[in-house]
């Protein structure tokens, strides 16, 4: 009986620092006790920020699931202080173009444009460029990918459409989000009632599936575990490397000078949990702005001059956890001093 009582007592300590642990990192407890052995799934909102977008937040963390939004630029620059409460939630922030057109019908300039300045919009409301991108109406062509990796963004459709757009009733939403296999991807909007009402029955049923929502892969938009790790591979598919890891980069930008007609700036690239053997960095400029003078790295410019690629001058191998730096000056000649967007990718 001894034995029985130790393991009992070490199984409640385990759940209470696995509480206590969730709690540091602002994590539901519910989801951080969920079983996920079957992998993750990504919940994605669409078309936000909008007045639904509180109650929207109010129901994933009332069921300790997390998700990613696709905001849309201008509403993104009308509503900052919806975006950080996005951010703040534990959410996940995407590009979903500016005006929401339909990108494969412009041409290459007013895609730059549509992509770019949502970019510098979302990340002067969060602090952070967004990785991830929706193109709307799910339309793309070469023309938007090679913007697309221009500016370091991951393309993520879906698997799953809940057809919330199309009138879809809250039995019907659920009933579709229980077609979600791991690393499955669910479309769906900020701005209706029900498909806030949907999220509890969602977040139950995949956890009785052993489930869990999970963030998107910037290696490949697909469904991996909040912290970067491999979702368990689809059935004949190919059990994923040793660690279970994908090699990420993050890019943060601090400005260092400043003067009347311009500003230096640094960005910091920093290797996430696994080590990197080479990064890619992009610097997308405002109106106004040009970079007349860059140290540290070996850099290029699309066609527009607002979007510079940043790659390493020499060995851009990082260890897990490990950062480098590159500068860069950039002339100002309308008073536009914001910073610019900044993103990293791995090969």
């Amino acid at each position: 009986m001894k034995h029985v009582h130790r393991r009992l007592a070490a199984v409640a300590a385990a759940a209470v620092l696995a509480a206590v642990g969730a709690a540091a990192m602002n994590i539901p407890v519910s989801q951080a006790a969920a079983n996920c052995a079957n992998g993750y799934v990504a919940l994605t909102y669409d078309d936000g920020p909008t007045s639904s977008t509180g109650a929207l937040l109010s129901a994933l963390q009332s069921a300790g699931a997390r998700a990613t939004f696709f905001n849309i630029g201008q509403r993104a620059q009308a509503n900052p202080s919806q975006v950080r409460a996005q951010q703040t939630a534990g959410m996940w922030i995407g590009n979903h173009s500016w005006t929401h057109p339909h990108l494969t019908q412009l041409g290459t300039s007013q895609i730059t444009s549509e992509l770019t300045q949502t970019q510098q919009a979302i990340q002067q409301a969060t602090g952070t460029a967004p990785r991830l991108f929706r193109p709307p109406y799910g339309e793309t062509n070469a023309n938007l990918r090679a913007v697309e990796s221009q500016l370091g963004l991951t393309e993520v459709l879906w698997s799953v459409d809940s057809q919330d757009w199309n009138g879809a009733s809250t039995a019907q939403i659920v009933q579709a989000a229980s077609n979600l296999q791991a690393g499955g991807v669910i479309l769906m909007h900020d701005g209706y009632s029900t498909t806030i009402n949907a999220i509890p029955q969602i977040v139950a049923n995949l956890n009785s599936r052993g489930l869990c929502p999970g963030m998107i892969s910037t290696a490949t938009g697909r469904a991996v575990a909040p912290d970067g790790t491999q979702t368990p591979p689809p059935s004949g598919g190919t059990t994923p490397p040793p660690g279970g890891g994908t090699s990420t980069c993050t890019a943060t930008y601090t400005q260092t000078q400043r003067w009347g007609d311009r500003f230096n700036g640094q960005v910091t690239i920093r290797a996430g949990s696994t080590a990197i053997t080479s990064w890619t960095a992009t610097v997308t400029v405002g109106s106004g702005q040009r970079v007349s003078a860059t140290w540290n790295g070996s850099p290029s410019w699309d066609s527009s001059g607002n979007v510079m690629t940043m790659r390493p001058s020499g060995n851009g191998s990082l260890p897990a956890g490990g950062s480098t730096t590159f500068g860069f000056t950039v002339m100002v000649t309308n008073g536009n001093f914001a910073a610019p967007a900044t993103t990293c990718r791995t090969p």
